[in-house]
């Protein structure tokens, strides 16, 4: 009987050993990642620090490695050049984000405006941000007025998706 109980006892504390604590783990073969290290709990989206995806490489050269947040459904990513995102930049940098949308073939005439509209929540409150990048997913300059875990509602041309960015201190 003690020898069972001993085997059970070091089972749990191998299965304990191989769970993730914080969210999921990255699948086998998927992008090299990194989490924002300010990112409190609950900012799901992460920062990938690996290649961008094929239908987003337009306008780089090379293999083009820079900071990029996936949508959640990953109809859209965010380049980030302002990163990290900073509330109040005192550096004289810019918030600067491109919108990539990815290709889709959509019905010939479709009428949905050229405007990507993005509705930012910040987390835990009622404060809530609304932008506008003219001509849809593109460069833009995206400022929020306090530092946090941002829920990005996003829409543009009859598509929708969703992001968290993180805005540290300035």
């Amino acid at each position: 009987m003690r020898s069972s109980a001993r085997l059970f006892l070091g089972s749990v504390v191998l299965l304990a050993g191989c769970t993730t604590a914080g969210g999921p783990a990255t699948p086998v073969g998927a992008p090299a990642t990194t989490a924002t290290a300010s990112a409190p709990t609950g900012c799901g989206s992460r920062i990938e620090t690996g290649s961008l995806p094929d239908w987003a490489t337009a306008g780089f050269s090379g293999d083009a490695r820079v900071p990029h947040v996936f949508g959640a459904k990953g109809d859209i990513l965010g380049v980030l050049f302002g990163n990290p995102l900073t509330h109040d930049r005192r550096d004289g940098a810019n918030n600067k984000i491109l919108w990539v949308a990815r290709p889709t073939t959509a019905p010939s005439g479709t009428t949905a405006p050229a405007t990507l509209a993005i509705t930012a929540t910040l987390d835990g409150t009622d404060t809530r941000v609304t932008h506008e990048v003219r001509g849809g997913p593109g460069p833009s300059i995206i400022d929020m007025p306090r530092q946090g875990c941002w829920h990005l509602a996003l829409s543009w041309a009859g598509r929708t998706d969703t992001m968290d960015l993180v805005y540290a201190p300035g």
